[in-house]
């Protein structure tokens, strides 16, 4: 597949490069400094330096694209805005980005974690978790063919290859998973559509 990762030089945007490559794809990585990105130059590789809220400087980084995935952080409205207006107008319309697993407490997490640590984190993190909450609805809203995948705690532990996800419900016991595989598991459900226009729950 042709990719285009969004936020490639943070900790998940990286192992979405570097797993991407290994698997043979075409890898377009947006990032706001080239050396931010602790990947060798590849030949399947390119690095665009770009500012990821730009929908114009995005647009010609998406065109031709497969899919999209977006890892950014810190910005997730402004960029899922810039993101879906750039796909809108490049005909792309397969997207998956990550969310944040702790900003929804719900079924399939155990009494402690749903009345408890995720409520506490909630409030703790209350302004990042609501930019990550417009972002969801955003890409809801988009019209474009999206997944929105939600992670336990992240760790930069190795990749393992085994995952589980679920659609509508949290998984019960998963706190924590290597960027890595989260990785993984992104470049696994983007190539299928058993997750299309649903949110996912990986552990």
């Amino acid at each position: 597949m042709k990719i285009t990762i969004i936020g490639a030089s943070g900790g998940t945007g990286t192992q979405l490069v570097r797993l991407g490559l290994e698997q043979g794809h075409d890898v377009t990585a947006v990032v706001r400094d080239r050396g931010r990105l602790a990947v060798p130059d590849h030949p399947r590789l390119e690095v665009a330096v770009a500012d990821p809220l730009d929908a114009r400087a995005l647009g010609p980084l998406v065109e031709g694209r497969d899919a999209v995935l977006s890892a950014l952080s810190g910005v997730c409205a402004d960029g899922a805005t810039a993101t879906v207006r750039a796909m809108h107008e490049y005909g792309v319309r397969r997207l998956l980005v990550v969310s944040a697993g702790g900003a929804h407490p719900g079924p399939g997490d155990d009494p402690f974690t749903r009345y408890i640590l995720k409520p506490i984190l909630c409030q703790v993190l209350r302004r990042p978790y609501a930019d990550i909450l417009r972002m969801e609805d955003i890409v809801r809203d988009s019209g474009l063919g999206w997944t929105i995948v939600l992670p336990p705690r992240l760790t930069d532990g190795s990749h393992t290859g085994r995952y589980r996800a679920l659609a509508g419900r949290n998984i019960l016991g998963a706190l924590s998973m290597s960027r890595a595989d989260l990785a993984g598991v992104m470049l696994t459900l983007v190539g299928e559509d058993r997750y299309l226009r649903q949110t996912a729950t990986v552990g």
